[in-house]
């Protein structure tokens, strides 16, 4: 089975070509969200996380972590950051597995994994191909503008922060332009799966 990693950065439509590619019946798994869900009540991460970054950041009654109080230490600091990672990154790799697990059994021949941070990280190795999902800067700046209700300056702050985008060009196999209308994304997402499934299942 084939691993296609499918990456972006903010605003350029990833959700997109991800919808595209469900409604098409391929198994995919949504690397950030499994990232929030690592964090919900009970999980064992929780307990480790507080041991560094202080007892306060999980709600006493809720078992809620308040997510801005820890990304507010975490990431103050290269360590704390690399700290964060090194706790959450093997409970999201392990959930990953899994799902990867649930469709080689089920027969799939590709699986696609979302997520925003997948080149720079170890599981880039993981994937026999990355697609990158491109838009202009400034498209990109309106969409998250609409998305979040904020302003463009700071859209385009959370923009710059970002791995560049000639970077992750540099890295992908595959590069989506998400620069038009909503049919010729779907010409490019079926054109994708063309290229893709042929390779599968040669």
């Amino acid at each position: 089975m084939k691993i296609i990693g499918l990456t972006g950065r903010s605003g350029c439509g990833k959700s997109t070509l991800t919808s595209l590619i469900v409604g098409a019946g391929y198994p995919c798994v949504d690397a950030d969200k499994i990232a929030r869900e690592v964090l919900l009540p009970g999980s064992s991460c929780l307990p480790l996380l507080q041991n560094i970054f202080g007892s306060d950041i999980v709600e006493e009654k809720t078992g809620q972590l308040r997510r801005r109080l820890l990304a507010d230490r975490a990431f103050a600091t290269p360590q704390g950051t690399a700290q964060l990672t090194q706790i959450t990154q093997p409970a999201i790799y392990r959930r990953i597995d899994e799902e990867i697990e649930k469709a080689e059994k089920a027969g799939s021949r590709l699986f696609f994994v979302d997520g925003a941070v997948i080149i720079g990280t170890p599981f880039e190795s993981r994937c026999d191909h990355i697609v990158l999902v491109s838009a202009p800067y400034e498209v990109s700046v309106a969409r998250i503008c609409a998305r979040d209700g904020i302003s463009a300056e700071m859209a385009r702050r959370r923009l710059d922060a970002q791995v560049p985008e000639e970077t992750l060009r540099q890295a992908a196999d595959f590069c989506i332009e998400n620069n038009g209308t909503v049919q010729q994304m779907q010409e490019r997402c079926r054109a994708l799966l063309e290229t893709l499934r042929k390779e599968a299942y040669d």
